[in-house]
């Protein structure tokens, strides 16, 4: 096993630099048009974790988390087009609320069709680990910690529902990223209105052409000056913020914890950023250094993967894939309805599922100037998580008392 930081980058970087070049060959090319690359920068490392090459657990995935993530997130948005953003409306904000009572409302029917083949054993921490789940599916990470304590799930509970929460979310995330590579025909097949979404790359597109350079030195430090200041900044002020919410809004606490204020921050200062001349740092290739960040961030969520234990939960296991299921199939009808484009559906989904987090990642697979619509959506997740999660919480429990 390679466990030195360094070499596990080296690893995910080859790994990367190796998917680009076969990017560039016309075998490549065919074969990313049918599975998106970024699906590949996921699998791949999980293959390589999974099988003993590169370590589950690593140093380095948690910097590039804490630290390459915000980074990311704020050369993404910098550039950013707040009002065609605005101008993608209500089928956005539609399919994330839809999205969120799939989740509130899936979880409970999903647990009364097959909650009878839960053990016996678990008892009442089968309904209170779903709980958890449902706080990590509406928001995230803190989330499901705020959910899972809240309810009274053992450790074990939650180590064994977040194994449940990878493996089920992350294959639906891969899913997702298969959509972005059949966008257009998606969309044609329903008569999606895609004005908005191309009003918006269209702007992109030409600002990055109207400020397009060759970049020099100067311009490439003050690139990482920005990203990693803004970081620093934010890393800073986030606990202050953490602290002033726990004091002024005890019942958010745990909602608005120091990793979603950090991720708010540099969203927040990214589009501060965008209405000054900073913002024409695009064309030296802001947002080109901060899409390696984000790469190097799937490639290390692949890689902290751990598909072996989820069969020590299989009940449970199949009440997440069809609870998943469920969020999937109602939010198709929903997309088809509005007629939206499949970008607004799968945002929305997972701004949702994966929050603050992956959200951006799934945007920027439809395209880099999308990612910050992710970040934004993903913060609304993180806001309304634990609430949603104990309103799910409160119907988990009558299930459970049902059965």
């Amino acid at each position: 096993m390679i466990e030195d930081p360094i070499a596990v980058l080296a690893v995910l970087l080859g790994v990367l630099a190796g998917l680009f070049a076969f990017a560039g060959h016309p075998i490549g090319r065919r074969c990313f048009t049918i599975v998106p690359l970024l699906v590949f920068a996921y699998f791949i490392p999980t293959t390589l974790s999974n099988t003993g090459l590169i370590p589950l657990k690593s140093p380095l995935y948690d910097f590039i988390k804490g630290s390459l993530l915000p980074a990311s997130l704020l050369l993404l948005t910098m550039s950013v087009d707040i009002p065609a953003i605005m101008r993608l409306g209500r089928n956005m904000l539609i399919l994330f609320f839809a999205g969120t009572a799939t989740v509130v409302v899936g979880g409970p029917l999903a647990y009364l069709a097959l909650g009878s083949m839960v053990p016996m054993e678990l008892g009442d921490q089968a309904w209170k680990g779903l709980a958890a789940l449902s706080g990590s599916w509406i928001g995230g990470g803190a989330n499901f910690v705020a959910v899972g304590e809240s309810v009274g799930a053992t450790d074990s509970t939650i180590a064994m529902i977040a194994v449940v929460d990878v493996a089920i979310a992350n294959v639906w995330m891969a899913i997702l990223l298969f959509f972005s590579a059949h966008e257009k025909k998606m969309d044609a097949k329903i008569g999606a209105d895609r004005r908005g979404l191309e009003e918006l790359k269209q702007h992109s597109e030409s600002f990055q052409k109207d400020v397009a350079r060759i970049a020099d030195m100067k311009d490439l430090f003050t690139i990482l000056l920005i990203a990693f200041a803004g970081t620093a900044a934010a890393s800073a002020l986030a606990p202050w913020a953490a602290r002033g919410t726990k004091l002024l809004f005890p019942d958010a606490a745990e909602i608005l914890g120091v990793f979603a204020w950090k991720v708010i921050l540099v969203t927040l200062l990214g589009v501060a950023i965008s209405y000054t001349r900073l913002r024409r740092l695009e064309g030296a290739g802001a947002s080109k250094i901060g899409t390696v960040m984000l790469y190097l961030l799937v490639a290390s969520i692949g890689a902290k993967a751990e598909f072996a234990k989820v069969l020590e939960a299989p009940s449970l296991l199949l009440i997440a894939a069809v609870w998943i299921s469920l969020h999937a199939v109602v939010l198709l009808i929903v997309r088809r309805f509005l007629r939206a484009p499949v970008f607004c559906m799968a945002v929305g989904s997972q701004a949702n599922i994966g929050g603050a987090v992956s959200a951006p990642i799934v945007a920027g697979a439809f395209h880099p100037a999308l990612a910050p619509v992710g970040a934004l959506m993903g913060v609304v997740g993180y806001v309304i998580g634990t609430g949603a999660g104990l309103l799910c919480a409160f119907l988990l429990r009558w299930v459970h008392q049902l059965l």
